[in-house]
């Protein structure tokens, strides 16, 4: 009636009213630090809220069914009201919020006029078919996102991240989540700073590009702070923490959140703009049939708004796609990315650690000087190499490790990015890298060197120099990553037109890996910024392009390219800052993340084109069969669930691949 319909109204006035009077100006809590707990208690009371609202909906069901075809009494009446009332707040004020704040006339405002409409027309049961619809599409929703970012967060953590911490003047590496406030961390060279802190030792060239888009690389000495997530150009630096490991991984995390469960597609927000902007046709069309046939027309017609069909099935498919992802190991940290994914034409593939095995091998050590052994040139390399997260470090170190060799402690480094190392030993000055960097350095470039490139098969050779005289280098055998055929030829399938090598090794190794995979180009003896360039030159010329990398020598090109992937077990920066990370430490899920970015896109149109199909049936129905209310909400009802139907098809396949 038209009563209870201005008693809902007039109550939800009286509230609003109430806890204007009742709130009182409160001084800003600031938290400092992240904390897990506090966190999921608010998620927590906010699920139990829903959970509640959703089961007093199913009471109010009850009731309005009894009183609509059963039974109604005064107790049952008021009973009805008071559901009502209790049940319509929520919705009532979203729909305030968005008219007074957004100036905008939206789909809780017509969900709440529909409401008033439905009980001023004595149509009980279908105004309660509508609030349980609201609140179950709610619950499935937040239980959908709960999950998603459960799956994320366990995806993430599993990454290893370890740090040096100084310890009775020993460094011990560690878990980065085991470091406490006032540790003392030690970075070197080449490294990712770990942690927020203070310098109280050395000094450090560093490069914070990565945190504050400084173009140049800033001067660091004692007492100055450093940053998580910047790199140290050259130097060697102590810093003692002020925030402790797990704060750091926990922001992280929180800024992953941020950029995957919450973002939404250009197909999903056009899609909400034209379900807000459907609101005063809407609302049109229902008057025209108040005036045709009657309340109960403009009422039925009211509730052909697609509105909420739209707003839920988009943004539950994002979220199962996302599930899809970190079902196979992948870490989508921007969702944007999926989106991009559908228009990438181009993928850049750096060489080393990524198309070939994340560990290569020593080969044989080459000799130019009788008065070294090839043992003695391997443990200058290793000792130089020891705390570089590059491959070709690591491989050198391991090599040192299997001969059970002993390596001695370093005096002083400085690291060239894209060149090499120089480090003092013993009163010894040992350069570890390039042919380039040699030649930089000025040394003579002996003939046995020569004559190892010459026969060197496209295998890299690391040059070991002992007080600027070249005394050795270690030949490093890189072996290709078994899935990386047959993914080219995945991709080559999915539509990607241009694939090639970009690398900081020499011409021939570069040329003979190419050739083998099949790629349309490389590009050789390139240095950081000119991978970039690359990029930048591709994109100019229309291209969509996709950098796969590992390493910092690939952090800037990753931040042009349209997209960028690293893999588990590159280098800090480099998965901190790319968009996709492949957590199995492999690229096998390449061509997958591409169906799953192509199956999104897929199915938000799809979506589309479902939540719109019952708005035609009814206003037909309406105007021409005299459809009631209800029948429009059972037609409804079938495009909704038909739509949740469409958007859970990603939990079908993680159900299926885990039998």
């Amino acid at each position: 009636m038209l009563i209870e319909a201005g008693i809902l109204l007039a109550a939800y006035s009286g509230k609003r009213l109430f806890d204007k009077f009742r709130d009182k100006p409160t001084k800003n809590i600031i938290i400092n630090k992240p904390d897990r707990k506090i966190q999921a208690s608010v998620l927590d009371n906010a699920d139990k809220q829903l959970e509640h609202r959703l089961k007093t909906s199913y009471v109010s069901l009850g009731v309005s069914t009894t009183r609509q075809f059963f039974y109604s009494s005064p107790l049952v009446m008021f009973l009805n009201i008071g559901l009502y009332i209790y049940n319509s707040v929520p919705y009532i004020k979203e729909a305030e919020t968005t008219l007074l704040k957004e100036k905008k006339l939206s789909g809780h405002m017509i969900d709440t006029i529909l409401i008033v409409a439905s009980i001023a027309t004595n149509q009980y049961f279908a105004a309660s078919i509508i609030e349980m619809t609201y609140y179950l599409s709610s619950k499935i929703k937040a239980k959908t996102q709960d999950k998603s970012k459960d799956m994320l967060i366990n995806v993430f953590d599993q990454q290893p991240r370890n740090v040096w911490v100084l310890k009775d003047n020993v460094e011990v590496e560690m878990p980065l989540e085991a470091v406490h406030i006032n540790d003392i961390v030690v970075v070197n060279t080449g490294e990712v700073v770990p942690v927020d802190g203070i310098i109280i030792e050395g000094m450090a060239t560093i490069d914070q590009h990565a945190l504050t888009g400084e173009s140049q690389p800033a001067e660091k000495n004692i007492g100055d702070q450093v940053f998580a997530a910047t790199t140290i150009m050259t130097g060697r630096i102590h810093v003692q923490i002020e925030k402790a490991g797990i704060d750091t991984t926990v922001a992280k995390i929180g800024d992953i959140l941020n950029h995957t469960t919450d973002f939404k597609t250009t197909t999903q927000l056009k899609a909400e703009q034209w379900a807000d902007e459907a609101a005063w046709p809407m609302l049109g069309i229902s008057s025209l049939a108040l005036l045709a046939i009657g309340p109960v027309g403009a009422t039925a017609a009211l509730n052909s708004n697609f509105g909420y069909r739209i707003k839920l099935s988009g943004p539950l498919g994002t979220l199962n796609y996302l599930n899809l992802a970190s079902h196979h190991s992948i870490l989508i940290k921007d969702g944007r990315s999926l989106e991009l994914l559908t228009g990438i034409d181009t993928i850049l593939f750096d060489k080393t650690g990524t198309l070939t095995q994340e560990q290569p091998q020593v080969g044989k050590i080459v000799i130019c000087n009788d008065g070294y052994e090839a043992d003695d040139i391997l443990v200058y390399a290793a000792a130089a190499e020891r705390k570089l997260a590059h491959p070709i470090a690591k491989a050198i170190v391991q090599k040192a490790k299997d001969s059970n060799l002993s390596l001695p402690d370093i005096e002083d480094s400085n690291y060239q990015i894209g060149y090499g190392i120089t480090v003092t030993i013993k009163n010894q000055v040992i350069k570890v890298g390039s042919l380039r960097f040699m030649t930089m350095e000025g040394m003579i470039i002996p003939e046995a060197i020569e004559k190892a490139m010459t026969h060197s098969q496209g295998y890299t050779l690391v040059m070991v120099a002992i007080n600027n005289q070249i005394e050795g280098a270690i030949e490093i055998q890189a072996a290709l990553r078994p899935e990386i055929k047959d993914i080219i030829s995945g991709l080559r399938q999915r539509g990607i037109k241009y694939l090639a090598i970009v690398s900081g090794d020499h011409k021939q190794p570069t040329q003979k890996l190419a050739e083998e995979l099949g790629m349309d180009d490389y590009f050789y003896d390139v240095l950081p910024q000119d991978k970039a360039k690359i990029v930048e030159k591709l994109q100019q010329q229309g291209q969509s392009v996709c950098f796969i990398g590992d390493g910092v020598n690939d952090v800037v090109a990753m931040k042009k390219a349209n997209v960028s992937i690293s893999i588990r077990g590159a280098t800090s920066i480099a998965t901190d800052l790319a968009q996709v990370v492949f957590m199995d430490g492999s690229l096998s899920h390449l061509c997958k993340l591409f169906d799953i970015a192509n199956g999104l896109d897929s199915q938000l149109r799809k979506s589309l084109i479902i939540s719109l199909i019952p708005l035609p049936i009814n206003l037909i129905g309406i105007f021409f069969l005299h459809f009631s209310l209800v029948s429009t909400i059972v037609i409804n009802q079938m495009g909704f669930w038909s739509g949740i139907g469409d958007a859970m098809h990603p939990l079908k396949k993680i159900e299926h691949d885990k039998q």
